[in-house]
């Protein structure tokens, strides 16, 4: 059977992240999000899978190659052009980027699946399916209910008491929502819908395509379902999604590495002297990190590979990428680290190097920098600004 993944996104809502590595690729504890959508797919007995690539496609490509590894047979539709030698990602949009492919050489000959690239799901997609297609659906979106005070935050969908789609409300207040049925970005198809996609052009599923569906009143279905998603669209979400994982809120996604102490997970060949420092679960360790005596961590927490937490830092609460090196007495409560920048749990984020604050947090790989004492009351003040 056949599938798509939405891959093609720039992935703005979680820069910083996104600068370097495209949202399929986010590690949950160490393994892209988009892995976990390719076990699904299998799984489920779809084997050959699209995925329109755009911003940071080689990344992408280089790590899924043909999807051999994976079980599964995988093929790439670049969405962008070369200027000097560099590769430009120009997005057709979730439907045009489908449509880009068909017009290749129809590749969607019967009832397809397409998935976003960024949400971790444990779904029952044969049930899915099976409902589709007793519908006679040319399209179907997989719902979530989630309760009316969290509405204003998603995209609602409208039904009948058929199943039928009827309207959609994107982000609507509260009070004016017309049903607390969410669209999940899970959608089935039959390739029918190509007839309603423009060729050569930017179109979207969501805000595009779906009107459309409705206007002409074609058979298209919601099916609500009681099922895990987390959607990680915003820095914030990546964060929740790591301490879900942690504290074991998440089917089917493990810690990973050894169990050293209840809660307490290990890579290969991590530096620390557990009788000197203080951790408390649940806390993942990246293999190669070291941690100095008097470290002081907190979970649910994690510390990616080959980091190096200082005598006297405290870390709580947060996600720290690898090769963070992590200052002498610095403190980290709900804060995520990649790279040159700090982030705090609402999304907002400073950039120590920028800031000439990267004596307190910086590249692990680097030289140790020189710490001006008179500056760490200035620095500790600024990164505990949202603790309170």
């Amino acid at each position: 059977m056949k599938a798509m993944i939405l891959a093609a996104g720039k992935g703005t809502r979680v820069r910083p992240i996104t600068y370097t590595i495209p949202k399929p690729l986010i590690p949950i504890l160490q393994k892209p999000v988009m892995e976990f959508l390719v076990e699904l797919l299998r799984k489920h007995g779809f084997d050959q899978i699209m995925v329109n690539v755009s911003h940071l496609a080689n990344e992408i490509e280089n790590y899924f190659r043909d999807g051999q590894k994976f079980g599964v047979q995988i093929a790439y539709s670049f969405e962008g052009r070369i200027v000097e030698g560099e590769l430009i990602g120009e997005a057709l949009g979730s439907a045009g980027g489908m449509k880009r492919i068909q017009d290749f050489l129809p590749f969607f000959d019967d009832t397809f699946v397409v998935l976003c690239g960024d949400a971790l799901i444990d779904l029952d997609l044969t049930q899915a399916v099976k409902w589709h297609r007793e519908k006679g659906a040319i399209a179907t979106v997989v719902m979530k209910s989630v309760p009316r005070e969290e509405v204003s935050s998603y995209g609602v969908v409208v039904t009948d008491e058929s199943g039928r789609i009827k309207a959609f409300q994107e982000k609507p207040s509260i009070e004016e929502a017309l049903s607390t049925d969410i669209n999940t970005g899970i959608y089935i198809f039959e390739p029918e819908v190509f007839n309603y996609i423009p060729s050569g052009i930017e179109y979207d599923i969501g805000s595009q395509l779906f009107p459309k569906l409705v206007e002409i009143d074609a058979p298209f279905y919601g099916i609500s379902m009681d099922f895990q998603w987390v959607d990680i669209g915003k820095v914030p979400d990546y964060w929740r999604a790591i301490r879900s994982v942690l504290l074991g809120e998440i089917k089917n996604v493990s810690v990973p590495g050894r169990e050293v102490f209840p809660g307490i997970y290990t890579g290969l060949n991590v530096a620390v002297n557990w009788d000197k420092v203080e951790i408390i679960g649940p806390v993942y360790i990246g293999a190669m990190t070291k941690i100095e005596d008097g470290a002081k961590i907190i979970g649910p927490t994690m510390i990616g590979p080959n980091c190096w937490v200082c005598s006297g830092a405290t870390v709580e609460n947060s996600v720290i990428f690898e090769y963070s090196r992590l200052g002498p007495g610095v403190r980290l409560v709900d804060k995520l680290v990649f790279g040159r920048y700090c982030v705090d749990k609402i999304g907002a984020s400073i950039d120590v190097q920028a800031a000439a604050l990267d004596w307190l947090i910086t590249d692990a790989r680097q030289a140790l920098p020189s710490q001006p004492p008179e500056e760490r009351q200035a620095i500790d003040d600024i990164l505990r600004h949202s603790d309170n």
